[in-house]
């Protein structure tokens, strides 16, 4: 496969010399790693290795030299300070020019995630057939599926030189569970999807109005009772169809072990959220004492069963804010320090009117000197943001966090477009930039009725590839604080596994390229180049078994006729 086919687009490609020898894996191909590197043998062995029925065997560590000639039909994986020091720690570079070093293929790294990333890249080179589960000609012959060569167990690869690096340091996909639960096996795909796209942050919304999906031992009706809702809206909230089969579901508390060591394997961070105050009507219906009980009857809640914006709050009182101090403690324990340094508390779309209603609401008001109900909601938000700062973990938040006042070291994910996050970044805040206009993937990807169930504004996969996260009216100290960028994917329309799907690809292909890659202004990107490399990379997302959106429409069986959405016609605000 060609180098000019990969994505996200590398910094610099550098060809071979014609004189150099090729290079190739092939059975007689042998893995070397450091201590350093060493835990990544396993995931080579299960991503290359797997699909090329290759068993590349350990050959030791390079450093110990070896026999010239003998030993150059091999992979090297290692760390350099000198990729390090050009690229930063998740830059890499990759040789499989044999003039330069004695290997078949060279990955160093600027840390092992910077190796991890550049095994990606050799993975595309390797092309499609390299993010199979299983190779299509096995070894010693057999079954070989049409129109595919014998390889004779020999890969070839362009000899060339990528010197790489990403633009952002956070580069994430937000995961909504609660709306519409993903099982297990379902989170760890979208964990090696991310990775395969260079992807670094995987921000897990475990919590909404429609179903708690985390084991709390100290609170077991949360999942007893907050993970299980008796119907679900089909489409739309203004749709008047209704899914009657029950829906829930939830993570063991080792399912999220598992989970988060998956992800570390990766080089990936979680970012935990559980949301507060708004959007907890599943906690509420599990413990009523939860709500403002003197507005209405909480006890008669049950997990909500449509979308929107729930008016049934968190009531603001010292036992509220035990029993999420006590369910924090448990996340912390789940998600540590070094994996999740960020906890997402939500902080978005929490209507005040029945605080305004509510005597205890008004009566906290009034005790703390406040201004109203947004200093109210501002006054929880530090509470958590204090809590967590003293355990060494950063409070990170949706944007209406800023009402009020936010607390000196939280930071924002802007979502309702740029004007928070600048408003944020120039009063010295962190920012991840994910503006709904461009990044929200449950938006719909065309015009026309053939979109299943459309949302929102058309976001093509043109409009992804020319977001940029960072707003040109920034100063230099104030995009300082622009952390990176997020695709979001809101799963209140995603029935299923295959609805996520289409909705987050092949959008994801090129916000990945947006995050990774130095690209120029938006109106100047190559989107022609880029739709040419997509060419390939729909071969491997078929081999991949993603169930994307093709570029001529959705296929019969993705569409869904007669589902109300809601599209926005015209284009989106550039607020």
């Amino acid at each position: 496969m060609d180098a000019d086919s990969l994505i996200p687009a590398p910094r610099a490609i550098h060809p071979a010399p014609a004189r150099s020898a090729p290079s190739a894996l092939t059975p007689a191909t042998t893995l070397h790693t450091t201590p350093e590197t060493a835990p990544l043998a396993n995931l080579l062995r299960s991503t290359i290795g797997a699909a090329t029925g290759l068993g590349l065997p350990d050959g030791g560590d390079p450093r110990d030299g070896g026999e010239p000639g003998r030993d150059a039909d091999r992979i090297v994986l290692r760390v350099s300070p000198d990729v390090a020091g050009r690229h930063g720690p998740e830059g890499y570079r990759l040789s499989t020019d044999r003039s330069l070093e004695d290997a078949a293929v060279l990955i160093e790294g600027g840390t092992p995630a910077g190796v991890f990333r550049g095994m990606q890249t050799l993975r595309q080179l390797l092309g499609p057939d390299a993010f199979r589960r299983a190779p299509l000609q096995p070894p010693g012959g057999g079954h070989r599926a049409p129109l595919h060569p014998p390889r004779d167990g020999r890969w070839e690869l362009p000899g060339v030189t990528i010197e790489d690096a990403p633009r952002f340091a956070w580069r994430g996909l937000m995961l909504d569970v609660a709306r519409h639960f993903m099982p297990k096996d379902g989170v760890l795909r979208y964990l090696d999807l991310i990775a395969a796209h260079k992807l670094n942050v995987f921000h897990f919304h475990l919590t909404d109005d429609q179903g708690w999906r985390i084991e709390i031992k100290r609170y077991p009706r949360l999942t007893e009772v907050g993970a299980w809702r008796g119907r679900t809206k089909w489409g739309h909230r203004a749709s008047p169809l209704w899914d009657e089969k029950p829906h829930g579901g939830y993570y063991t508390q080792d399912d999220i072990r598992e989970i988060v060591a998956y992800a570390v394997e990766r080089h990936i961070r979680v970012v935990p959220e559980i949301d507060l105050p708004g959007h907890s009507q599943a906690a509420i219906a599990a413990y009523p004492e939860l709500g403002n009980t003197d507005v209405i009857d909480t006890a008669a809640l049950s997990v909500w069963d449509t979308w929107g914006v729930n008016p049934n709050v968190l009531a603001p009182t010292d036992t509220t804010l035990r029993f999420y101090e006590g369910v924090l403690e448990e996340v912390l324990e789940l998600f540590p320090e070094d994996v999740s340094p960020f906890i997402h508390i939500g902080g978005d779309e929490c209507p005040k009117e029945q605080w305004q209603k509510s005597d205890v609401a008004q009566e906290r008001i009034r005790e703390l000197g406040l201004a109203g109900e947004n200093e109210l909601q501002s006054w929880i938000i530090r509470h958590f943001d204090t809590w967590l700062s003293v355990r060494g973990r950063r409070l990170i938040g949706w944007d209406e966090i800023l009402e009020g006042g936010l607390a000196p070291g939280a930071a924002v994910s802007s979502w309702r477009g740029y004007g928070a996050g600048i408003a944020a970044a120039e009063a010295g805040h962190d920012v991840v930039m994910c503006p709904e206009q461009y990044v929200y993937l449950d938006h719909r990807q065309a015009p026309g009725t053939d979109e299943p169930v459309p949302i929102g504004f058309v976001r093509t996969l043109e409009d992804v590839y020319r977001f940029e996260p960072v707003p040109p009216q920034l100063g230099p100290e104030a995009a300082a604080h622009i952390l990176g960028t997020q695709a979001n994917v809101w799963t209140e329309v995603m029935e299923n596994q295959s609805r996520v799907d289409y909705q987050t690809f092949p959008r994801l292909a090129a916000f990945a390229e947006v995050a990774w890659s130095a690209l120029p202004a938006p109106a100047d990107r190559d989107f022609a180049d880029f739709e040419r490399r997509m060419a390939v990379h729909y071969e491997r997302l078929d081999a991949l078994g993603v169930d994307y959106r093709p570029p001529s429409g959705p296929l019969p069986w993705q569409r869904r006729p007669g589902v109300l959405g809601r599209p926005i016609e015209g284009a989106p605000p550039n607020r």
